[in-house]
């Protein structure tokens, strides 16, 4: 199976270029042409290797949702021309993630049980174990590190250091619930719990827009919602589609980002295994058929004719 590693175009306009974590994004007059490719990312760090179909996974569970959502926040794509491509308007960023939280997992389960009772300034009341549902989600935000680790940040922080202004910030967090809230509504439908999920936004013009990626398995975590009181009940890990399984393989033989650490070996097997389990999460997520695109011709190739169409 092909997979995307990187991108190495040039279009007629381009003006920048950017490699993120897993996105290579081009700047073409004030237009973003971001490509997903199949890389993979954990802590912070980029694997070695590429999994297959996951770049169009998650551009097409964003679309997806993005779609869905337009009427609670305006949102910068223009058009998808291609199953791993987005076009959409160049906006300037607030340099903050929106994490927000409606169960106790992840991140903020590994610092409750360091005996952490706060998180970014947010209380948790005592007696929470992992993945038990808050009393009502919370916002738990991080700054956006160009290079290495986000880091954790209260709202008074964010406001205090002019990162966003008062204003601005409480609209992000408006926004940021009712975001939640659809798509919490729209998990239940397929018989699936939100349990956190992140946000981008910009401005573009004085108007707040939703950018980048939404409800995707790289920025959200899903639980199964059949059998989830009876896992709790019984101290048992919750069923669960997001990237979390790969963190966890990682934690087991190593790794977690930390300096000296080695990323160990992914055999073919466990690439695959990977791939499997972003296409379930599509298709359980989406409620769409993810049909595997066998065509001979080069992925690059087939990317680069869709994006020079959609320009022209």
């Amino acid at each position: 199976m092909q997979a995307l590693k990187e991108t190495n175009f040039q279009f007629p306009g381009q003006t920048a270029f950017y490699k993120g974590k897993v996105r290579d994004v081009y700047t073409i007059g004030n237009k973003l042409v971001m490509v997903a490719s199949d890389r993979i990312s954990a802590f912070d760090v980029v694997l070695p290797k590429a999994i297959p179909f996951k770049g169009e996974v998650l551009n097409r569970t964003a679309a997806h949702f993005l779609a869905a959502t337009a009427d609670i926040v305006p949102n910068w794509v223009v058009s998808v021309p291609d199953p791993n491509v987005t076009i959409g308007l160049a906006c300037e960023p607030f340099k903050v993630e929106m994490v927000v939280r409606g169960y106790l997992a992840g991140h903020a389960a590994r610092e409750y049980a360091l005996g952490k009772r706060s998180v970014c300034g947010v209380a948790l009341p005592e007696g929470l174990k992992e993945n038990d549902k808050l009393p009502h989600p919370i916002i738990t935000p991080t700054t956006k590190a160009s290079e290495g680790h986000d880091e954790d940040i209260s709202r008074e922080a964010i406001i205090a250091q002019g990162i966003v202004s008062e204003a601005d910030y409480s609209q992000l967090e408006a926004y940021t619930l009712a975001l939640y809230q659809r798509g919490t509504e729209m998990a239940a439908k397929q018989g699936l719990i939100l349990v956190d999920t992140k946000y981008e936004f910009g401005k573009m013009d004085d108007q707040i827009i939703l950018i980048d990626e939404i409800h995707t398995p790289d920025s959200s975590r899903y639980f199964y919602a059949e059998g989830y009181e009876e896992r709790q009940a019984n101290n048992e890990p919750q069923k669960q589609l997001s990237k979390e399984f790969v963190r966890k393989w990682l934690i087991e033989n190593g790794f977690q980002g930390k300096d000296g650490q080695q990323v160990p070996e992914m055999s073919e097997e466990w690439i695959t295994e990977i791939s499997n389990r972003y296409i379930e999460l599509f298709e359980k997520v989406t409620g769409h058929t993810f049909n595997k695109e066998t065509s001979e011709e080069a992925i690059t190739d087939r990317i680069y004719k869709n994006i020079l169409n959609a320009l022209s």
